[in-house]
């Protein structure tokens, strides 16, 4: 046997440090809303799951500089367009 040791107690204290905020906010992305509530949800840590309804550059336009200066993050994919907040990744890896 090996002298492999796993202190799960202390493991225990890490976890509870670790502070998940946020959701995961499907909408309509159609010129319908405010792009300052866009940017607010994702100041509060949320995930968007945007459908595209019209051209992506006009709809986004009013947010997407204020989400990438913020740290956050934009993908376009398929018809939907992501965006996460800063310390969240879009992992594209499997995309391939």
């Amino acid at each position: 046997m090996s002298d492999f040791e796993l202190d799960l107690r202390g493991a225990e204290d890490q976890l509870d440090d670790v502070e998940i905020e946020g959701n995961v906010v499907l909408g309509v992305l159609d010129g319908s809303t405010e792009p300052d509530v866009w940017i607010r949800k994702v100041q509060e840590g949320n995930v968007l799951f945007l459908a595209i309804e019209g051209d992506l550059n006009a709809l986004a336009a009013g947010f997407a500089r204020e989400v990438k200066d913020m740290g956050g993050e934009l993908m376009h994919f398929r018809k939907f367009l992501i965006v996460a907040p800063e310390n969240v990744d879009i992992d594209t890896s499997r995309l391939d």
